[in-house]
């Protein structure tokens, strides 16, 4: 199946690179060095409606497709992961919301974040749980006064009611920088997977603590927290969606989620062949530009060969969406992750490599890359689950 981007696709796409590379690439590195999250850009990018663009028009968003929604990724990281990553992960969290959160919580929230005042985290993963979700260790269990009033028989006002929530979440984008977070937590452990439950916090409240984790391999402009939930209170009424039914609720988002990584990989991949085109046409060995040499070619060739096909992969998997045929969507989404994040970091390997010595150092951007680029074969899934999703689909 081919794609023919329609004139308002190919708009977005010159658009997002305009902003990408006048206004986050003379700054990435700053913002790399100083591990720095960009908030002024972010107020920026979400005044041109760079920021959750899929959220409906009503709440602020741009109200964008699958494949639009894509391509603003793929320019962002393709401008710099760490930069324009932190603009595309400001969103990580509002699918549930728009899909099962009460109105007054959309009302609330998602104009706040589609104008960048504030990103969402969502905290899923824990030190000991990462790819395995339903084995999370957070519970949340009603207050005694709940409790109590259950036990004695009387009528149960909702207003008032309340969860407290203990546990540890690891490795949660946007953990220090957002004002409002969505928790999964277990209501009901001895249903396993069936027993979770999603709820709505802001940040500024007893019991929530968020710490930065500032030694990552890369993407470090981005925040990624460690959260400590230590008898946090959370109103009945916060529920996102219904009890119990969070981990189904979640998986109907892991789809998107992993379209969205093969847009990041696809995105940071065309930047690093970029680079390597740029570089060899300068670079001179033996008196002619290393462009001119066969190995230096073919190199370029598989390069940009395999960056066609994940891109086409990932925008095949985003109409899937659009469509909403769920089982080749879920597949599809999963082959798109997998062959784009292992490719890109094949591909920014090989744009390293162009560079030679000079690419192991910072003076250009393509070590970043190369360093950026290994986070999409692990996060929304490694390699391995998208192989056993794949699997699933096909056996």
């Amino acid at each position: 199946m081919s794609f023919h981007l329609e004139p308002e696709q190919e708009a977005i796409r010159d658009a997002v690179r305009t902003f990408g590379e006048n206004e986050i690439r003379p700054v990435a590195a700053e913002y790399e060095a100083e591990q720095r999250y960009p908030a002024e850009l972010l107020a920026e990018a979400a005044a041109l409606d760079f920021v959750a663009p899929h959220v409906p028009t009503e709440y602020g968003g741009a109200g964008m497709d699958p494949i639009s929604t894509a391509i603003v990724t793929e320019e962002l990281w393709r401008a710099d992961p760490g930069v324009g990553g932190s603009i595309a992960a400001a969103d990580f969290g509002t699918g549930m919301l728009v899909e099962y959160g009460d109105e007054w919580m959309c009302e609330e929230w998602l104009p706040r974040i589609t104008a960048g005042e504030t990103p969402i985290a969502t905290g899923i993963s824990e030190p000991a749980h990462g790819s395995n979700v339903a084995g999370m260790e957070t519970r949340a269990e009603k207050s005694e006064a709940q409790r109590a009033s259950e036990r004695s028989g009387a009528a149960a006002e909702k207003e008032g009611d309340e969860y407290v929530i203990d546990g540890q979440k690891m490795w949660i984008t946007n953990g220090t920088v957002a004002d409002v977070t969505i928790i999964m937590a277990k209501t009901s452990p001895e249903k396993g997977h069936a027993g979770v439950t999603a709820f709505l916090t802001p940040t500024d409240v007893e019991g929530y603590e968020a710490t930065p984790i500032t030694n990552k391999l890369g993407i470090e402009a981005q925040d990624t927290a460690e959260i400590v939930l230590d008898g946090l209170r959370v109103p009945e009424e916060n529920v996102v969606g219904e009890v119990d039914r969070g981990f189904y609720q979640l998986m109907e988002f892991f789809a998107p989620a992993r379209v969205d990584v093969a847009a990041q990989a696809t995105g940071v991949a065309q930047a690093a062949l970029e680079a390597a085109i740029d570089y060899a046409g300068e670079r001179e060995q033996f008196d002619r530009p290393i462009a001119e040499f066969q190995a230096i070619r073919h190199k370029i060739a598989e390069m940009a060969t395999g960056i066609e096909a994940g891109r086409s992969l990932a925008y095949r998997a985003a109409s899937a969406l659009e469509s909403g045929d769920d089982a080749t969507a879920t597949k599809l989404a999963a082959m798109a992750k997998l062959f784009a994040s292992e490719n890109a970091v094949d591909v920014t390997d090989e744009a390293l490599q162009v560079h030679g010595g000079a690419g192991y150092v910072s003076d250009h951007p393509v070590e970043r890359f190369y360093r950026d680029a290994r986070i999409t074969k692990i996060y929304d899934g490694t390699s391995e689950i998208q192989k056993n999703i794949v699997a699933d689909q096909l056996l």
